[in-house]
């Protein structure tokens, strides 16, 4: 098993510096494009210098000189005199009728920042300077869209990526899922046997034994049982939504858990003086404020105050359960409700995991830490529909 798991890692590692090294290739092969074009270009500017140089000096040229300055190319060019006056220009969008000549000049000065210039010099007989021009040129739309081509090749495999991530972290989830309904329901059958038997038994020792009390205990015990049974079997499929009371609903859970806790536990409730209906499983729902409550009973460590308050708003009801424990840093508050993690030293971290996916994922509610802070307590929001959800179990 080890074997296999360090040869999955080989391969995963594998598999990233394949895609690395084909990225570095791909922007390493950019770059030498870019270089390529951007000499090509400034091979053509050269050779239009040259032309212009050998007009100025010889009007009369030949045609290829005078083809040559006819094809001046696709990039942007501006020559000016030795005093920085523009004396000609080229593929730009300007209109000298339009538009003020500064406006010309502020592109002569983005011009200046893209390659260096060329000189057009000539002299005469005697070595004076006779003509001193400079010429300036941009990139043409090809290699300015080329210098792009690498931050869009890396969002590309930036979202590539994410598309991935995203891809194996659902298909990582929906596994997650199937494994906790396969444990759900393999629990509900391992328990749900002996469970028949025993009621059996029960029903016999009632008939010799009618008004014993450690046979009436053990049957609240055996209904007890079969009430989680029903949980996990509920957990296992997809559970039927009734409307229900919520109000009954978490009258009837403080109640079995305010006789199971310490004295020295306070619980304060408040809830509205009316029946909340909604859309909701009792039993998975019981559960679910079951585990939130011991969660915060256990953080108290058996003193301390338990806040449960029930609230109707427009669309939804909202439920917080509070407690006066010790509270939890912010990076245990993001992982709290992930399978398998527990700050406990006796924990499966199966609890808070489930009353996620019984909240979420069957009542398409919400759930989170609203606060917390350490040495002071713990605050749990519940979020539920007020109407029927599409989807939903009939």
């Amino acid at each position: 098993m080890k074997l296999l798991s360090n040869l999955k890692n080989q391969l995963k590692n594998t598999w990233l510096f394949f895609a690395f090294a084909i990225v570095i290739l791909i922007l390493w092969n950019t770059n030498l494009l870019f270089e390529s074009l951007s000499l090509q270009e400034r091979n053509k500017m050269e050779l239009w210098g040259m032309a212009q140089k050998e007009y100025i000096q010889n009007p009369s040229s030949s045609n290829l000189t005078f083809e040559i300055l006819q094809r001046s190319g696709v990039n942007p060019m501006i020559q000016v005199n030795e005093f920085g006056r523009i004396i000609e220009f080229r593929n730009i969008e300007w209109n000298i009728k339009k538009q003020d000549s500064t406006k010309l000049y502020s592109i002569l000065e983005k011009i200046k920042k893209e390659n260096d210039s060329i000189l057009i010099q000539f002299r005469n007989e005697k070595g004076d300077l006779v003509v001193n021009q400079t010429l300036y040129y941009g990139n043409s739309s090809t290699l300015k869209k080329l210098q792009y081509y690498p931050l869009a090749l890396l969002l590309i495999i930036f979202l590539f990526g994410a598309m991935l991530y995203f891809f194996f972290k659902t298909s990582r989830i929906a596994e997650q899922n199937r494994l906790w309904a396969a444990m759900a329901k393999e629990t509900a059958h391992q328990i749900g046997t002996p469970l028949t038997s025993m009621v059996g038994w029960i029903t016999l020792l009632k008939e010799k034994q009618k008004k014993s009390i450690p046979l009436i205990e053990i049957e609240k015990d055996i209904a007890r049982l079969n009430l989680i049974t029903d949980r996990f079997s509920k957990v296992g499929s997809i559970p039927k939504l009734i409307p229900s009371d919520l109000t009954s609903v978490i009258k009837e859970t403080v109640s079995y858990l305010q006789k199971r806790s310490s004295e020295h536990i306070k619980f304060k409730i408040q809830l509205p003086n009316k029946k909340i209906i909604i859309p909701l499983n009792p039993q998975l729902i019981n559960w679910t404020l079951e585990n939130l409550i011991k969660n915060g009973i256990d953080a108290m460590k058996g003193k301390g105050n338990l806040n449960i308050r029930l609230l109707e708003k427009a669309s939804e009801i909202e439920i917080l359960i509070s407690d006066t424990g010790s509270g939890m840093k912010k990076e245990v508050a993001n992982k709290i409700f992930k399978p398998g993690f527990t700050t406990k030293t006796r924990g499966w971290g199966l609890g808070l995991s489930l009353a996620k996916r019984i909240i979420v994922d069957f009542h398409k509610g919400k759930i989170s830490v609203l606060k917390t802070v350490l040495g002071k307590g713990t605050s749990f929001q519940v979020l539920l529909k007020k109407a029927p959800f599409k989807n939903s179990k009939e």
